[in-house]
């Protein structure tokens, strides 16, 4: 008796792509490959380890497949021969050449962390916080050659909170993805298709990939800038200035005549752009843990006056 079940490759390499991998599986679809990064080193011992996708199809005994490009017509003709219903992408890392997105019966659906066509890209979690969106969410996408271009399948939005952090933000999305593709997937193998709307051509933004400079402070900005840049850079890269890494913080309503960057008080407050003012929370002194700003000051890490640059 054939398998009446969708023929379903995985291709994802982080935690973002493991949490709609999970509940693939759980929900019974049959997962017959998975693709993935290279394994690479981690950590402080810098030890070669599998991506978090990997792992996980491991320890569930689904064939793992990790090309570092699948350019090759070698690496093409190996993802052909699965004899694939469809494919479902998710933050994999690797660009798929034609051959590849046609390859699959009902070709390639992306999990993007973003409503498009707004903040296509490496980045749309970090970019939407940063930029002061009051919204964001998961759109599916059927994939076409180019970046993030492809017709929209279906989408959901989550507000974004003055308390939003790129970390809280992530896991949010992460749970929202994996609930719309295990429904996708459960629509396609009931009705055979998927219907799909093209993008809009208005409001395209691109969220390019973040570096590690993208982190440091600029207190000629407005405290909600800098405070929405520490939400949205947390915890990578991490916002920095002066040999400090500030991890949270938040803006006050309360002005000041005093030079961007000057400590004002002993409770945390410092000067920003516009007269604006900014309560550091959560401050990590070069070489040392993360502390409280009065834990700092007892410390001598800092002081009431001292200006960052």
């Amino acid at each position: 008796m054939t398998d009446p079940r969708l023929r379903i490759a995985f291709m994802g390499t982080p935690d973002f792509a493991l949490g709609a991998l999970k509940a693939l599986h759980e929900s019974g679809h049959n997962i017959v490959c998975v693709y993935s990064q290279p394994p690479r080193p981690k950590g402080r011992g810098q030890q070669v380890q599998p991506s978090p996708v990997h792992a996980f199809a491991l320890e569930k005994n689904i064939p793992v497949f990790t090309p570092k490009s699948l350019k090759s017509p070698e690496a093409q003709a190996e993802f052909t021969a699965h004899n694939l219903d469809v494919a479902v992408v998710a933050a994999y890392g690797l660009l798929l050449p034609q051959t590849v997105l046609d390859a699959p019966k009902h070709g390639c659906i992306n999990i993007h962390g973003s409503l498009l066509p707004r903040w296509r890209g490496a980045s749309p979690i970090q970019r939407a916080i940063w930029s002061g969106d009051a919204e964001t969410g998961v759109s599916l996408m059927q994939m076409d050659i180019g970046l993030d271009t492809g017709p929209e399948i279906s989408r959901r939005a989550i507000k974004i909170t003055p308390q939003t952090t790129a970390s809280s933000l992530h896991d949010e999305l992460c749970v929202l993805g994996a609930e719309m593709i295990v429904e996708a997937m459960n629509t396609l193998a009931a009705k055979g298709a998927l219907s799909s709307t093209p993008q809009p051509t208005e409001g395209i933004t691109y969220a390019h990939l973040l570096k590690k400079e993208d982190g440091k402070i600029d207190w000629s900005h407005s405290a909600s800038e800098i405070d929405r840049q520490i939400r949205a850079l947390n915890p990578w890269p991490g916002t920095f200035c002066s040999g400090f890494k500030i991890k949270a913080a938040q803006p006050e309503n309360q002005t000041s005549d005093q030079a961007a960057g000057t400590i004002l008080d002993k409770a945390g407050h410092i000067a920003c752009g516009g007269g604006s003012v900014l309560k550091i929370l959560t401050i990590q002194p070069e070489n040392a843990k993360a502390m409280d700003f009065s834990s700092a000051l007892n410390g001598n890490y800092i002081q009431v006056g001292q200006r960052f640059s």
